[in-house]
């Protein structure tokens, strides 16, 4: 039989293990643990210097006139035509949602990482999973773009 005691210890540990998993739900819903997105310096009008898609580089031709413009958590690219939508960051991934234009409703899984000045995506088109490394070579429907901001490519 247990001791009034020792059911007072079980008691302190359930709610001290209860406590301890609800204070790291709530860190982690809030995203204080996750590791944040540098949003500020991702704002602004890029302009693609090198693109590659499926192994194999994109004319820089191709790229003339394309800005991506993001602001937070919101994109717009120009590209012949306008396209519109969301960011979701985490971590190093984002997650980009097409709301206007020839996105629309469609999903997109990218990586990414803002180094000097220089921001580089991997997307993968079909929106199944993240890349897992800044290459197209394995996947004819990844998408590489290194960006400059406007007025310092």
């Amino acid at each position: 039989m247990l001791s009034l005691e020792m059911m007072r210890n079980h008691t302190r540990k359930y709610v001290y293990s209860v406590a301890v998993v609800a204070a790291f739900s709530l860190l982690t819903g809030c995203g204080l643990l996750r590791k944040k997105a540098p949003v500020k310096e991702l704002n602004g009008i890029w302009i693609p210097v090198q693109q590659e898609i499926g192994g194999s580089p994109i004319p820089v031709g191709f790229m003339e006139g394309t800005e991506l413009t993001i602001a937070d958590s919101r994109y717009k690219v120009i590209a012949g035509v306008v396209d519109k939508g969301v960011i979701r960051y985490n971590g190093d991934k984002m997650d980009i949602y097409g709301k206007k234009g020839p996105n629309a409703g469609k999903h997109f899984m990218a990586i990414y990482k803002y180094d000097n000045g220089e921001l580089t995506i991997c997307y993968n088109l079909n929106g199944d999973a993240y890349p897992k490394a800044f290459d197209t070579k394995s996947n004819a429907m990844f998408l590489l773009s290194v960006y400059k901001k406007k007025g310092k490519e």
